[in-house]
This record gives structure tokens, sequence and C-alpha cells, in this order.
């Protein structure tokens, strides 16, 4: 499959430069086949069809297995990356004392605010100090101590585009005997992630930016040795191992990941879920991450040829690279928004997101835009 084919399934990139797949992607004409094909179902047939839905639902927690390197009874579908985030937050099983260890002055708020909210229980949050933009294995070494029971940090920073060594901090959590908590937002969908690899025990990321497809929908991943350690915050007749069986109270909850999931699924949004992930594999995540890394690669070339401060370097980089022009930050990103060309500012710099389907000429685009103001 030639990826600029898939670019054709995206009707956006026709009105705008779409840069920002760190803050909302647009979405596909798939997915809003797939959303429609649910709601038909349902205008047509009402609940007749209700088995067909829960088939797919199971098909589409494998396809998101399938992104992280997991098993599809590891994954549980949640509203968003803050859902997922709170349940293991509220979840886990906590004494006075404990230390959550994480980067409160870099982290996107819902990687911080769960943490946070745990003060009453006795559990403090650790800060970690961040270097060159991110959080490093050395920062983490530096911040834990014997009271540290998880480590909470993201997969790459949202606003310096750093990209963390998964694979480093997961060694060190296991060396320390540490939850691993990852939120994974900014990399599911646009970089190889591999849970096992990375002995990460829990990972939240829902679909509205890089999987490219839709808010209000995303998935939790539990290391399934893990999951009885995670008490459900909510439960309801979908936690349960009788749950079809309406006709008595039998409460036994579920030994998978499912028990975190207390009600009637979002059929409608994981209709979309999974149209937005076959996509994906469709077009191949390591193809896809290559080719984020040639676009970011150019605009951090093309940006600094006219005189801008790109971040963050190239060793720390996935599919972000931010910049502050040679003029007025806040005068340039308006002049980029008002010339449809799509990019967040974020503590001061402009951010910019490409994904697979990006021309090079759209980078080119963005920096003709940038030295006119």
């Amino acid at each position: 499959m030639d990826l600029l084919e898939l670019r054709r399934e995206f009707p956006a990139l026709a009105r705008q430069t779409y840069l920002n797949h760190a803050g909302v992607a647009p979405t596909s004409t798939r997915v809003a086949r797939a959303v429609a094909e649910w709601i038909d179902d349902l205008v047509q047939y009402g609940v007749k069809n209700e088995h067909r839905w829960e088939a797919r639902a199971d098909e589409v927690r494998g396809l998101c297995a399938r992104l992280i390197g997991a098993g599809a009874d590891e994954i549980a579908f949640v509203r968003n990356t803050s859902h997922g985030l709170g349940l293991i937050a509220e979840g886990l099983s906590w004494s006075p004392g404990d230390e959550v260890a994480v980067c409160t002055q870099l982290e996107y708020p819902s990687n911080v605010y769960p943490w946070l909210h745990l003060a009453d229980r006795g559990v403090a949050v650790r800060a970690i100090e961040p270097r060159n933009g991110g959080v490093t294995p050395a920062a983490v070494e530096a911040a834990i101590t014997p009271r540290t029971r998880l480590l909470a940090v993201s997969s790459v920073q949202y606003a310096t585009g750093h990209r963390t060594d998964l694979d480093a901090l997961g060694a060190l959590c296991e060396a320390h005997g540490i939850l691993f908590c990852v939120d994974g937002i900014q990399s599911v969908g646009a970089a190889e992630i591999d849970v096992r690899r990375s002995k990460i025990h829990f990972l939240s990321a829902d679909s509205h930016k890089w999987m490219l497809g839709m808010p209000g929908i995303g998935f939790l991943y539990v290391d399934r040795a893990k999951i009885d350690r995670v008490r459900p915050v909510l439960v309801g007749w979908h936690s349960t191992t009788d749950a079809w069986n309406f006709d008595r109270a039998h409460f036994e909850l579920r030994r998978d990941v499912v028990k975190l999931e207390e009600g009637s699924p979002a059929y409608f949004g994981i209709w979309g879920l999974g149209a937005a992930v076959e996509l994906l594999l469709e077009a191949s995540v390591p193809r896809i991450a290559a080719r984020i890394g040639e676009l970011v690669t150019l605009a951090d070339r093309r940006l600094r040829e006219v005189g801008c401060d790109t971040w963050p370097r190239a060793a720390d980089r996935a599919g972000i690279v931010t910049f502050v022009p040679p003029g007025d930050v806040k005068a340039v990103h308006e002049r980029l928004i008002a010339r449809d060309v799509s990019v967040s500012l974020r503590r001061g710099r402009i951010r910019v997101s490409p994904h697979f389907y990006t021309l090079d000429e759209e980078i080119e685009r963005l920096v003709e835009v940038v030295t006119s103001c």
C-alpha cells in the first residue's frame, strides 16, 4: 500500500495544511463509515444484532493489542486517556507514605492530577526533575526512593516532543520493584511500542490524536500479571463473569481487564476505533514511524535554515518538533492558523506534528508562512 493512497481518505487535508496530530487529528472517511454502519444497524434493527456488536468489540480489542504488542485480554475500552489513568490511580491499593514518581513540570495534566488526587490517601507525588525537555533514566533514578511504588510518564512529552526511553525506564522499574504506568497518547499509532519489551504494566491512550480516530474512545492496557492488583472504581453488570444473565444477582468479577468496563460499551466509538486501527495496521506502524521521522527531520532543518530555534534534538525526537521563530511567536502562530496551517502553541513554542500522509510540500508551506511574518 502506497501511504499517500491513504491520504485520499482524509478530506480535511484538502482544506488545511494539517500539522497538528499531537492535538486533534482529522479522521478518515472509513472511520465515519464505520460509525454510520453501527448507527444504521441500530436504526434499522434495534438490538437484534447485539451479538455482532459484542463480537466486533472483541475483534477491536485484538486490533488495539496488536498496536502495542499486548494480548486482547489485556485491553479495556475507556473514554479517554485520563479515564484510563484514573482507573489505575484509584484502583491500586495504596498505603500512607507511598510515592508516585512523576515529572510535574512537564507532564500533561492528565498524567499529574490523578496522582495528586491520592494525597488524601497518604500518597505523595515525588517530582522528577526534567532533563533536556524530557524524563530521562538518570532523572528517574535520582528521584525514586524506597517508598516509590509507581512511575508515571508519557511516552512522548506533549509540549517539548521529547521521546521517552521506555525500554530503559522499564528495566529501571523492574530492578527497583516499581510499577510502570505510561500515558501513550503521543505515540500509539505513530511509533512502535512493545509493552512486553519495555516491561510496561499500564498504558492508556485514546484515539483522537496519532491513531486518527475520534474523541471519546480509547483503550487501557493492563499487564495480565497485574490485573488482580487493580480494583474496579465502578462496577456493573458488564464487570462480572455471568454478565448476560440478568435474572440473578451473581456478583463475581471477571478476572481479566474487562472487569473495569462497568456497563454497556460505547459501540459507535468502538466501531470508529476499530476502523482507525485497521487503517494504521494496513499502513504498517514501522512504515508510519519512518515517514514521520523523515518529515520532522525535514521540518527541523528547514525551520533552522530560516532562523528558528528548534527542539528537541534529533536523538530525542519522535513525531513532534517545536520552534520559536525570529519574530513574535504568538503573532506567527496566529498567522499560521489564519492561513490554514494547523499547528499548536505550547509553552511558548509552536508545535509541529505531521503524520504519514503529510507531503514535503506542506512542510515548505509551513516555512513559507513563517518567513512571511
